[in-house]
């Protein structure tokens, strides 16, 4: 058997084990975020039509992007962090720049989620009845949220799979359970006509980050990939089995994801997506108010909450690990790497991630403004550095092909969708 690969009789005797289930549950756990609950909003403002071409270009190049991520971080002999693996590639200072660049890239969806998490969750509490105010307004809120949030995600994969399991199987089963129960909701006259020519192609741009966001999961591949790696003591067989639980995730998450879309899309009108949008609140927290029944108040409750807290715990050990790197970069410039307390920078991560967070939180920002505005760190961390990889370093040249200029296509797309805001 050749170093760099393995037999297809090699595969198909590699099981497909429990662990297997739990890091594919996690993937669709950090997918099914704050992209698909505020997806619908995007497409009740922009329209049916813009966001069926925005699925057509972002969907595939998804699957390839995140294929050729995991590739390029499977091919180095020592796996820790995505820092010490850009390191590893193009040395320490490249390795620095490029790891602050992925730490932006985990900071956005900290930062979405965090967000989300504290106003819907509030939300929710006041249309529930549970509270009178909106806690949210209160400053304390937040940081109890960040605090309970941060002390279960700091614990590892292992305890995340118990906590985040049973949610993301409760909330993927709402996903389907609630496309199919607001099929009765279904008005065709939420279809707009089709728009001006320009018009369309400005908001397909526009509407490319909702459509990535909708199930990506690319911020929990290092952290996967790095789990394998320690379990696996053949390098290709652990490269095989993230990749593979990549594949499962995303075939999953297409289908469900899109059979959702499509049938919140025909369920909520244009005037009610603007009012979403003005109070900052997903299309689920919407429906809650607005749709009568509440069986669906109570599945929207669930999958927005769920979706939210798994997403965040699930993009946490990314984040974690992405800090980490950074701080030992900079810390190794002074003192030997093997002398660095990791228990008591492990500490200092989470004080720090709670504070960062509470702080932002307080900014009260748009989260679908926001959402857009990060879409050139995904155009430059999952697409283009991949991408650059491939044609720098030699031992990466095998991935060359038609896959590498689509991805670095998207990636470029991805970099000037914000600015296509000022021309709205």
């Amino acid at each position: 058997m050749p170093n760099n690969t393995i037999s297809q009789k090699t595969k198909e005797k590699i099981p497909f084990t429990a662990y297997d289930i739990g890091w594919v549950i996690l993937c669709i756990g950090m997918a099914i975020g704050s992209g698909i609950v505020f997806m619908p909003v995007q497409i009740g403002i922009k329209g049916i039509w813009v966001f069926i071409a925005a699925i057509v270009i972002a969907y595939p190049a998804l699957y390839l992007l995140q294929n050729l991520y995991l590739k390029t971080l499977s091919e180095t002999d020592d796996c820790e962090d995505y820092t010490s693996v850009i390191t590893q590639y193009l040395g320490k200072n490249v390795g620095m720049i490029l790891g602050i660049a992925y730490f932006l890239m985990l900071l956005h969806g900290m930062f979405s989620y965090s967000l989300a998490v504290t106003f819907d969750s509030a939300s929710y509490l006041k249309t529930f009845g549970v509270t009178e105010e909106l806690l949210s307004d209160h400053i304390w809120y937040g940081l109890v949220i960040l605090i309970i949030l941060v002390s279960i995600a700091a614990q590892g994969e292992r305890l995340l799979f118990k906590v985040s399991g049973p949610m993301v199987v409760v909330k993927f089963g709402i996903i389907v359970l609630l496309g199919v129960v607001m099929v009765p909701h279904w008005n065709f006259n939420n279809i707009t006509a089709f728009p001006p020519i320009l018009d369309f192609f400005r908001d397909v741009l526009l509407t490319l980050p909702f459509a990535l966001f909708s199930i990506l999961f690319v911020q929990i591949l290092s952290p996967m990939n790095i789990a394998y790696r320690k379990i696996e003591s053949n390098k290709q067989i652990a490269t095989y089995r993230a990749i593979r639980a990549n594949r499962v995730a995303y075939i999953i998450l297409a289908i469900a994801v899109l059979f959702f879309a499509f049938s919140f899309t025909f369920s909520i009108s244009h005037e009610q997506a603007v009012s979403a949008f003005e109070q900052n609140i997903s299309a689920l927290a919407i429906a809650a108010q607005v749709i009568p029944g509440s069986i669906v108040k109570i599945m929207t409750a669930l999958l927005n909450i769920f979706a939210v807290l798994t997403a965040f715990l699930g993009i946490y050990l990314g984040f974690q690990e992405s800090i980490k790197g950074l701080a030992i970069n900079i810390i190794s410039r002074f003192i030997p790497k093997e002398k660095i307390n990791k228990r008591i920078l492990h500490i200092s991560v989470c004080i720090f991630v709670i504070l960062a967070l509470w702080l932002w939180v307080s900014t009260r920002f748009s989260i679908l403004f926001f959402m857009q505005l990060g879409a050139p760190l995904f155009g430059i961390v999952p697409c283009l550095i991949p991408c650059y990889l491939v044609y720098k370093v030699e031992k990466l040249n095998k991935f060359k092909g038609f896959s590498i200029w689509f991805i670095a296509f998207f990636g470029v797309l991805l970099c000037f969708s914000p600015f296509l805001k000022f021309f709205e």
